[in-house]
């Protein structure tokens, strides 16, 4: 008996332990979108308390995490908006065994033999979404929060491509359910502009659809490029007479809302494994990340029949795939001075295979993150790639530490420069404008090829020319000399000549390309474009206001503040008037030709005859604009030889489809 009971003490002690563990995990996953463990550590952390409270049953309560729906109470700037219906989470099924016993579930509960049809679904790792229409109109949009009240984001729901503002056919009152998500390449491209603007990166897709979507400006929203993809009815569903899953989807389509477009059949447990091997199989070649496949009954009217539990579908189960994580050891840590004087450590890793490539170092984001870690020099590390993209340290094992391993500390001056850092949030920068690492990127970057284009101004020439003293900033390099050139290593007259001839004509790149040159924060080369458009001459813009700035297209209030700031700083105004003396041209080189394609929006695809740089400043020198992709917002879509999946989709949407010769003729209209 004294035995038993000890079981059950110790039992209470670790489920408590784990409950709040989990619950501060879900706090940061829902509300503050920065989780600081995987999902497949999480994942581990749940599937014990739930294996704990089926042994002790009477330790169960309705606050459990195994219970409810993310985080529990809502905390949140945004206005609360209850759902009509319940939103719930899913159980997880980690192998063949658990969709044998899910099978085995269904048939118990409804009285009737296996096996039975399902459909399986990509498991996207984004947002969940509940969209409200009343009379074929969005009313409102909002984050599933705790699966009874979320977070009302209707605005920023509306810049999602997939989710339609109208829809005909549909009941009078419509509850559709999905996830926000971002893609792969474009979560890339986000995160570069992020860490060139000098601010922390995402750590995965997921949390990078959450932080965009949670935006306070719709306009920051709309330029991240979310997408949606729905897979549900709440209110509505009896209405639509759908009657299976497979049925629902392609109503939903043809409502006019993106649906994840993989999804498969399957008949039996058995046929289900088999569907999700091929389907795993081919998780890399998606454009969007998916964490697993979610399995459901394909029969409508069973659905019904089974219903919920008090957090999940009976129905419903997702079949989450194995994560790769490898054990491998830190060999040392380097503290990089990024273009802005953004101080970065990144781990130097013994060199370990995931997911197809080789991972020898990862960025290790800021001075908390370290400490949270408390990684010391020679620790074994456990990684991932976070989003299936990213490596990412996953936790250190203190276990394995050395004998006096010392612990990595950030330093308090700067790694090249030795200047004293300044703290800005949770990011260490190098205040010396001089600073040799500083010049190093701005240098680069001004001469990269979206910048001010100096073919044969590389990094090895970059880093002689500094240690020689002959360029401390980019404006420097006007004053270069042709013999000052052939002083260096392996330089000979032609070479010199060539780079001097290079130096001189990027003077004349003009005001679009010099915007982005400069390195101001938040301003990449579409923005750029966009404030030389709007400005025309360098003079005006550091003339406007931040209220002029903030009336211009794409740039919202934050970033106009971020811009104004920066090009009032003393040593960018000393910069720009160097660039001034040498020559450097401030006027834009595309002049507006008026606004007579404003409002509308294209999708260049295939070979195209011409550049598409060109083709793209044409269009938005008439006030159109350029997306990548198809949607039903889109006006036309220009396709060249061998254009493939974005002709196809605009042929679906019925979105007019232009060749070279019918956009030359649009574009020579007057």
């Amino acid at each position: 008996m004294e035995l038993a009971d000890d079981r059950l003490t110790e039992a209470q002690r670790r489920i408590h332990q784990l409950r709040e563990e989990i619950r501060y995990h879900n706090y940061r996953y829902y509300v503050l979108d920065d989780p600081v463990i995987s999902d497949a550590e999480y994942d581990r952390l749940l599937r014990e308390l739930k294996e704990l409270e089926a042994r002790y049953p009477e330790l169960v309560t309705p606050d459990s995490p195994t219970q409810t729906v993310g985080p529990g109470k809502i905390e949140t700037s945004f206005a609360a908006i209850p759902h009509p219906t319940p939103l719930y989470s899913l159980d997880n099924a980690f192998g063949p065994e658990d969709i044998r016993l899910f099978e085995e579930r269904i048939a118990r509960s409804l009285g009737m033999p296996a096996p039975f049809p399902y459909v399986l679904e990509y498991k996207i790792d984004g947002l969940s979404v509940n969209l409200y229409y009343e009379e074929g109109t969005l009313l409102w949009g909002a984050t599933r929060g705790n699966g009874q009240v979320g977070e009302d984001v209707t605005p920023n729901l509306m810049a999602v491509e997939g989710i339609p503002h109208r829809v005909v056919g549909a009941p009078p009152r419509l509850e559709v359910r999905g996830e926000v998500y971002l893609p792969i390449e474009t979560f890339l491209k986000v995160n570069a502009e992020l860490e060139e603007q000098g601010l922390p990166p995402f750590k995965n897709p997921r949390n990078a659809a959450a932080g965009s979507l949670r935006q306070k400006d719709p306009r920051v929203t709309a330029k991240r490029g979310l997408k949606a993809v729905l897979y549900s009815i709440g209110l509505g569903l009896a209405e639509s007479e759908v009657r299976s899953q497979s049925e629902l989807l392609e109503y939903l389509k043809h409502l006019g809302f993106a649906i994840e477009p993989h999804y498969q059949k399957a008949v039996g447990w058995r046929a289900v494994e088999e569907t999700y091997q091929r389907m795993l199989a081919k998780r890399r070649q998606l454009p969007y990340e998916a964490d697993g496949v979610v399995v459901k009954l394909d029969d409508i009217r069973l659905q019904a029949d089974l219903g919920f539990t008090s957090k999940s579908p009976r129905w419903a189960i997702a079949y989450k795939f194995p994560a790769e994580e490898k054990i491998t050891r830190v060999v040392g840590v380097e503290f990089t001075v990024g273009r802005t004087g953004r101080i970065t450590p990144v781990a130097n890793l013994e060199p370990v295979d995931i997911e197809g490539s080789t991972v020898s170092r990862v960025v290790l984001h800021n001075q908390s993150y370290l400490e949270e870690l408390d990684l010391h020099y020679g620790d074994q590390v456990l990684i991932h790639k976070a989003g299936g993209v990213i490596p990412e340290v996953l936790r250190v094992i203190p276990e394995a530490r050395p004998k006096g391993a010392v612990k990595v500390t950030y330093p308090t001056r700067c790694p090249e420069c030795g200047t004293p850092l300044v703290l800005e949030g949770k990011i260490h920068l190098c205040p010396n404008p001089l600073c040799p690492a500083k010049a190093y990127e701005a240098i680069l970057h001004y001469a990269s090829r979206g910048a001010m284009d100096i073919q044969g101004l590389g990094e090895k020439l970059v880093a002689k020319l500094l240690a020689e003293g002959l360029v401390r900033d980019p404006s420097d390099l006007y004053k270069l000399t042709k013999e000052q050139l052939m002083g260096l290593e392996r330089m000979g007259e032609k070479s010199a000549q060539n780079l001097i001839d290079q130096i001189e004509a990027s003077k004349g790149r003009g005001l679009e390309r010099l915007l982005f040159a400069l390195g101001i924060p938040q301003v990449g080369a579409a923005l750029a474009r966009t404030l030389a458009r709007r400005f025309g001459h360098l003079d005006r813009l550091l003339a406007a206001s931040v209220q002029d700035l903030d009336e211009v297209e794409d740039v919202a209030l934050p970033t106009a503040e971020r811009i104004y700031q920066t090009l009032h700083q003393k040593d960018m105004r000393a910069y720009i008037e160097r660039l001034r003396a040498a020559g450097v041209s401030f006027e834009a080189k595309e002049k507006p030709q008026g606004d007579r394609l404003k409002g509308l929006t294209f999708v260049l695809t295939g070979e195209l005859s011409r550049p598409r740089e060109e083709i793209l400043r044409r269009l938005e020198a008439l006030g159109a604009k350029v997306s990548s992709s198809v949607s039903k917002k889109t006006s036309y879509v220009v396709a060249g030889e061998g254009a493939g999946s974005k002709l196809q989709k605009a042929r679906e949407l019925g979105v007019p489809v232009l060749d070279e010769a019918g956009l030359e003729a649009l574009l020579s209209r007057r």
